[in-house]
């Protein structure tokens, strides 16, 4: 199984920026994608960004060109570079990977959020 903890959720004034760090442990064979989703209160949970092990990225149109997403596939570790944010980037953000375990089936798992609250 694949564990995922994020750090780096905080309070920021619109027009700031946070760095959201998550960490894979555990065990498995490989994780094909990583990414980002959040969840604002009373909404459902959406993609913000995803890469996969190859680089290859994926981003809701509302981030492009404000977050970046990056991976350090050494290290199991993926990033989300968040510039100019915005109030309405304000939600609970979860880390995600999509893995094959050790027994060679494919699986996902999420992390337990941070929160990031940006005030106007």
């Amino acid at each position: 199984q694949v564990q995922l903890v994020e750090s780096g959720g905080d309070l920021v004034q619109a027009g700031g920026s946070l760095r959201l760090s998550c960490a894979a442990s555990g065990s498995w064979s490989i994780i094909y994608v990583m990414g980002w989703y959040r969840q604002a209160p009373g909404k459902q949970r959406d993609m913000v960004a995803t890469i996969s092990r190859d680089g290859t990225i994926h981003a809701a149109d509302s981030v492009k060109g404000r977050f970046t997403i990056a991976r350090d596939n050494a290290e199991n570790t993926v990033y989300l570079q968040m510039n100019d944010l915005k109030p309405e980037d304000t939600a609970v953000y979860y880390c995600y990977a999509a893995f094959v375990d050790i027994w060679g089936r494919t699986s996902e798992n999420w992390g337990q959020g941070t929160q990031v609250t940006v005030s106007s």
